[in-house]
């Protein structure tokens, strides 16, 4: 742990948006991180799903491969890493399981809330509504096009120092969309301060068009989770 808080201390963040909240963070993850997570989750992605109303379902919208990460000494690392960055009243009870995500040609998540609409999803039980989430880039092969992150409602940034992290060639009118940077991490607030969802962080992973990439989703709750929901094998698929 004392690995994770000299790491937090080096990475370099860059305030997109304050209203949301937006933060692109460079060097979230080592190359040796990197590394283990590809190995840990080698030949256990699985097609990914959505939060139906009546549970996880696979849907067009989503066509992605997703995996879960066993709580190892690497994993437990980098979740200390997204605590420290939220500060102090974040525990470690209010992490769901990390997630990671493979994108080959074609496959998309079009637009979506990291939070939920339905009441079923954000109970006590299950520790509220997603009061933040990361998405870090593990892997993006040399070849890969395409596979953007893009929010449509955030005002794009006017330095040009941001071209080299977002698509400054991107119409005004689209949003903003964030280019694949292996080991960095785009970090954000879901709802407002008032507990409701934020529809401004709307957002989608766009196709993949050549090549591949590799994501990793940290989502925090409101609250702290049960036990239960915590477990390494019950953790939610979408």
């Amino acid at each position: 742990m004392i690995f994770a808080r000299i790491l937090a201390a080096a990475l370099v963040s860059h305030i997109l948006s304050s209203s949301p909240l937006i933060v692109y963070i460079q060097g979230f993850l080592t190359n040796d991180e990197r590394e283990h997570l590809k190995q840990v989750s080698k030949n256990s992605f699985r097609q990914s799903v959505i939060a139906g109303l009546d549970g996880a379902a696979k849907s067009s919208t989503r066509t992605s491969q997703s995996t879960d990460v066993r709580r190892d000494a690497v994993v437990k690392c980098i979740e200390q890493r997204a605590l420290d960055f939220q500060g102090f009243d974040v525990q470690e009870s209010h992490l769901e399981p990390l997630q990671l995500v493979k994108y080959g040609p074609g496959e998309h998540y079009d637009f979506h809330t990291d939070w939920f609409t339905d009441p079923q999803y954000y109970t006590s039980f299950n520790g509220g509504n997603r009061l933040s989430s990361f998405f870090v880039y593990v892997q993006v092969l040399n070849d890969t096009t395409g596979g953007g992150t893009n929010f449509p409602f955030i005002e794009p940034p006017k330095d040009e120092r941001w071209c080299g992290f977002v698509e400054c060639d991107e119409p005004y009118a689209n949003g903003v969309t964030f280019r694949p940077v292996e080991g960095n991490a785009i970090f954000w607030e879901n709802l407002t301060p008032g507990g409701v969802g934020d529809m401004r962080t709307e957002h989608a992973g766009l196709p993949v068009t050549t090549g591949s990439k590799i994501g990793m989703n940290i989502w925090t709750r409101q609250v702290p989770q049960s036990e239960e929901v915590r477990r390494e094998d019950l953790p939610l698929d979408f």
